[in-house]
């Protein structure tokens, strides 16, 4: 089969790369695209993997967001013209999601985040398969018109922290603590206040912080400010601590066993909830005095989590049944 992964953000590019991997041993073609933005092309060239670049990420305006979407979608229907794939997948393409359909070859949607609002109504009425998992309650996809859901006893990140050894390219001073903005140009982050940047410069009072900024990598006081991409999964496997709004980063580094606390600006994250209770260290709070105490105590502090990591089911092998079956039909 013909498979198409479209990848908009830097998870999505790990996404992309575990996917085609597994596929690609089971015999299948893979084509990888993504677009212009801070994350997706300097992580595709650390991953060493091959993306069609198709477009850019809108900053600024909603009607500009609207516009670079428009573009991404015709651009995608000129590609797949007269060789359209068998399926697409996607971690909430909407290109993705409104060509395949457009274009009458079904799409596997995932989704973690269903307070991102947007992404919701413009994809999960038109994929086939919304896979998501079993933390999230069907019921807040069910009303958006999704046709198949299909939920997994675990997280997104399984698919590339499992059985994965970090690769430790610089060593950094300790105690080195790690916090990641929140991604303020996202529609559901419109009107939040950054309360990243402000623990960030609290956190200086304990260690060498090392600022990840979304989409600005200017220096700022007393921190650390990458001029680069730095690989996430290595900063989380070295880093005595990892401070972030909620993403990606906070469960790549719970999984890994470095403690992670999550300032609850947005709704809470079920995944995060999830992970928490099955004694992963990835712990959330509203108030940020609060998160800095407990930030002071479990500062450098390390869990072992392999044996709950084993247990984590891995979304891809979820996928990879939902190929398999459209391959015998």
């Amino acid at each position: 089969m013909k498979i198409w992964y479209d990848a908009c953000t830097g998870k999505h590019v790990r996404y992309a790369v575990a996917v085609a991997q597994r596929f690609r041993k089971l015999g299948h073609e893979v084509i990888l695209t993504t677009r212009e933005h801070p994350d997706t092309l300097p992580l595709a060239k650390l991953l060493n993997e091959n993306f069609i670049v198709v477009g850019k990420y809108g900053l600024g305006s909603l009607s500009r967001k609207l516009m670079e979407s428009t573009r991404r979608q015709l651009k995608f229907c000129k590609m797949f013209e007269k060789n359209s794939p068998d399926i697409g997948i996607s971690h909430g393409s909407v290109e993705l999601c409104r060509v395949a359909f457009g274009m009458g070859f079904p799409s596997v949607c995932t989704n973690d985040t269903p307070h991102a609002e947007a992404v919701k109504r413009l994809t999960t009425p038109l994929a086939d398969y919304l896979v998501i998992p079993k933390a999230i309650p069907k019921s807040l996809f069910e009303g958006y018109g999704a046709k198949r859901i299909i939920q997994f006893d675990g997280v997104d990140e399984v698919a590339w922290i499992k059985n994965l050894q970090p690769k430790i390219e610089q060593k950094y001073e300790h105690p080195l603590i790690v916090v990641r903005q929140l991604q303020t140009k996202a529609s559901y982050a419109k009107g939040k206040p950054d309360t990243t940047m402000i623990l960030a410069k609290k956190l200086t009072s304990l260690g060498k912080v090392m600022f990840l900024s979304r989409y600005y990598r200017r220096p700022r006081k007393g921190m650390i400010i990458p001029t680069k991409l730095v690989d996430s999964i290595s900063l989380a496997a070295q880093a005595d601590l990892v401070v972030s709004a909620g993403g990606t980063i906070a469960r790549e580094a719970a999984l890994q066993g470095t403690c992670s606390i999550v300032i609850s600006t947005i709704d809470r994250f079920h995944v995060n909830d999830y992970l928490e209770r099955k004694g992963f260290p990835i712990f959330t709070f509203s108030d940020i005095s609060q998160a800095l105490k407990y930030a002071e105590k479990n500062l450098g502090r390390k869990w072992n989590v392999k044996n709950l990591l084993e247990k984590l089911e891995n979304p891809i092998d979820v996928i990879a049944k939902i190929v398999s079956s459209m391959n015998l039909q």
